[in-house]
């Protein structure tokens, strides 16, 4: 298979994939380095595909269907697996994804990371790498305030997932 050839069916791969997939889990596929995946995958974003990388790798996302809304909201909590845990619950047992997290810092602004949650089995799974990298979320840097880009089907979902993220204490009105 020559370069271009695996490119379409790393193409492929991600479009029917519902889950996304790590350059190790690629390159054993394809039977090639990680390294010329990442190569691989840069080039197929330069010529326009949406790929996102996540902290669980590769996924080309679904577009939101014509009757989606996505909103951002602010959001702070305390720096603990619990609270992530039980923001990430609200959205999802509601109806929302998370498609990422957002702080605005002080020295280079907006720094955004997609996430693309939309199950608890993937909010568990972000928070099992959380503790067994002990990386620390980006709102460490902003004392808890942070912003997430979510997706719901309309506005009444929208309202029941702020009114439970004000009620646990997490949502911030600006």
């Amino acid at each position: 298979m020559n370069t271009e050839e695996r490119r379409q069916k790393i193409l492929e791969t991600l479009i029917d994939s519902k889950t996304p997939l790590t350059g190790t889990v690629l390159a054993n596929k394809f039977q090639v380095s990680r390294q010329i995946i990442v190569g691989d995958i840069t080039v197929l974003r330069a010529t326009g595909h949406d790929i996102y990388a996540t902290p669980r790798g590769y996924i080309i996302p679904n577009k939101p269907q014509n009757c989606n809304m996505l909103e951002t909201i602010c959001c702070r909590h305390a720096n603990d697996k619990d609270s992530v845990k039980k923001e990430f619950e609200i959205i999802v047992d509601n109806g929302g994804k998370v498609h990422d997290v957002i702080v605005e810092h002080p020295l280079y602004g907006e720094i955004r990371v997609n996430l693309f949650i939309a199950t608890r089995r993937e909010a568990y799974a972000f928070i099992k790498k959380m503790q067994q990298t002990k990386a620390e979320p980006l709102l460490v840097m902003t004392n808890g305030v942070h912003y997430h880009t979510i997706e719901v089907p309309d506005k009444d979902t929208l309202s029941v997932i702020c009114q439970e993220l004000a009620n646990a204490g997490i949502l911030v009105n600006e």
